[in-house]
């Protein structure tokens, strides 16, 4: 896999999980899925265990596999394999951190708790570090979708300041259509060389004028690829 280093940026698929007729993860296409990604469509940047991929609705235990199986058939193909570990449990979430290290993973995601939600930018960013922390060693990124969540912190006002408490920090995957709070996370940050994922596919080509750096997408197709690859 990638070094820890690189940048992510341009298009990275959100995978969906694949499943039989009676509701079990299908390990066995998997390979097939990494081959038909870098082969046809020419992407080497994924997504792991987000809302594409159901992530929460699966058991840790189901999580834990298929993000295993990401890694293995992704092995010398991929260029980042990025996981999702967000969960309501901060226990949880810290395994599927710890888990996604041991595996190998180029990175880490979480998105905000969302039953007992945090009330302000602290109480959330204090839940992302102590998640971080499981993972020292892996670039950190929050996944901002507050249309599932719920939570309506704006994505500008909690990157100010969050590598004084997060410091393997390394950028936002943006999936809301609040353009404007967009635009002010870029402006706002462009000497801290974050990495300004969109994952609004819809909006992507206004977020790329932007300042996107790249796009979590679900329609990973072959002209998106090359139009992020001009980053």
């Amino acid at each position: 896999m990638a070094s820890q280093k690189k940048k992510l940026q341009g298009l990275v698929a959100a995978t969906i999980t694949p499943m039989t007729e009676h509701g079990e993860i299908n390990f066995s296409v998997i390979g097939q899925y990494v081959d038909y990604l870098v082969e046809e469509q020419g992407v080497k940047n994924i997504f792991v265990n987000g809302t594409t991929g159901e992530g929460l609705s699966l058991s840790v235990s189901e999580r834990r596999q298929v993000a295993e199986e990401w890694m293995t058939k992704g092995r010398n193909k991929l260029d980042q394999v990025v996981i999702h570990v967000g969960a309501l449990s901060l226990k949880e979430s810290q395994e599927l951190a710890r888990h996604a290290a041991e595996i190998g993973a180029d990175g880490i995601a979480v998105i905000a708790p969302f039953f007992l939600k945090p009330w302000n930018k602290d109480v959330l960013i204090n839940f992302l570090k102590e998640v971080a922390a499981a993972a020292p060693a892996l670039p950190f990124y929050y996944y901002h979708i507050p249309a599932l969540t719920g939570v309506k912190i704006r994505a500008e006002e909690l990157l100010d300041g969050i590598q004084e408490k997060i410091p393997t920090f390394q950028g936002l995957k943006f999936s809301d259509t609040d353009l404007l709070d967009f635009g002010q996370c870029v402006d706002q940050n462009r000497e801290r060389q974050f990495a300004f994922l969109f994952g609004v596919d819809e909006q992507l080509l206004s977020a790329l004028v932007m300042g996107a750096t790249g796009a979590v997408g679900s329609f990973a197709f072959r002209d998106l690829s090359t139009l992020c690859s001009n980053l």
